[in-house]
């Protein structure tokens, strides 16, 4: 099982579009994936979810992230982790829930208890690890995608701890050049502090995370197009990114991709404004939307594009994490 976090201390870039469209596009890979939803905002739930369906969620709060760690909020116990909610085909999300904000602070004031071996400490800290594990292996997921809010607060340090993997994205603009400089040290931060203070000391019998938090890399996000080129007010910011994110992110001290060559550069995406409304409307993916839909004309034709895109992404990550292998070279 391995588990990827969407996370960007900025908001507005996209990250809840990404994860939505990737859960999708990785099932259909062949792969069984559970999406978790860690944003107290609770939009990748609203995302898969109608009106109807959300009210009955939160109606008391029962099937959702939030009554999964309500027992140790009140003092009554570990995790009880809900069944997740099928979403499409091997397509599953543990629902997020506007409650979960009040379980901050006791992530908050467990952390440094963790570092004297406190095991009631350790349980509250690795919660979310231990939820999404159980959620994965009761559905069959090979992939967990996890939907982080735009902070750096203590709720996204236990989600950041639960993952494997980090994919972080990006808007080109000044605001995302900023969020990767304070992104990459504090991830670097958080890693040591757990590697080193807690982990060691994780009693017997708690399943608790490497909190390895390996970036995979960057998409980019939300560029305007012009012939299939960025404008050049986002071409400025795109060609920025790369040395940007391997100083800030990766602690090259030296870096010198370009935008065209930097490995670490998933996928620059095009803004899809005219399909968004659709999309949502129509409760799908982009990429499934049809003609009975409103995607006629030019606007169907576009929806073959996102599809080989976000194809074309799902791979490219799928390979930097080691799930699948790169595609032969021609000889």
């Amino acid at each position: 099982m391995t588990i990827i976090a969407f996370f960007n201390d900025k908001g507005g870039v996209g990250k809840t579009k990404l994860a939505y469209h990737l859960a999708h596009m990785i099932a259909r890979l062949r792969h069984r994936v559970l999406a978790v939803d860690l944003d107290p905002q609770a939009n990748l739930t609203s995302a898969f979810f109608d009106e109807p369906v959300l009210e009955r969620l939160w109606d008391g709060s029962s099937g959702t992230v939030f009554s999964g760690v309500e027992p140790i909020l009140r003092g009554l116990g570990d995790i009880a982790t809900p069944p997740p909610i099928e979403a499409g085909e091997d397509l599953w999300i543990l629902p997020g829930d506007l409650a979960l904000s009040r379980f901050e602070d006791r992530l908050s004031e467990s952390w440094t208890r963790g570092y004297d071996g406190d095991e009631a400490a350790i349980r509250v800290t690795t919660a979310f690890h231990r939820m999404s594990r159980q959620a994965a292996t009761s559905v069959g997921a090979d992939i967990v995608l996890i939907d982080i809010g735009p902070n750096l607060g203590a709720i996204n340090r236990a989600a950041l701890l639960a993952s494997d993997w980090v994919v972080i994205p990006l808007a080109a603009d000044l605001f995302s050049l900023q969020g990767l400089r304070n992104l990459g040290p504090t991830l670097r931060a958080w890693r040591l502090s757990w590697s080193t203070n807690t982990y060691p000391k994780v009693p017997a019998g708690v399943d608790a995370p490497r909190g390895t938090m390996q970036p995979v890399g960057y998409v980019v996000l939300q560029h305007a197009v012009r012939l299939d080129r960025p404008v050049l007010a986002y071409d400025r910011w795109l060609r920025r990114i790369p040395a940007e994110f391997h100083r800030s992110v990766l602690d090259d001290k030296d870096p010198a991709p370009g935008v065209d060559d930097d490995p670490f550069r998933l996928a620059s995406l095009r803004n899809y404004r005219s399909l968004m409304p659709l999309a949502q409307d129509a409760r799908k993916p982009m990429f499934d939307l049809r003609a009975a839909d409103g995607a006629l004309g030019s606007t169907g034709r576009l929806v073959l594009t996102c599809e080989r895109e976000f194809r074309a992404l799902a791979h490219a990550i799928l390979q930097k994490i080691g799930v699948e292998r790169p595609p032969a070279q021609p000889t």
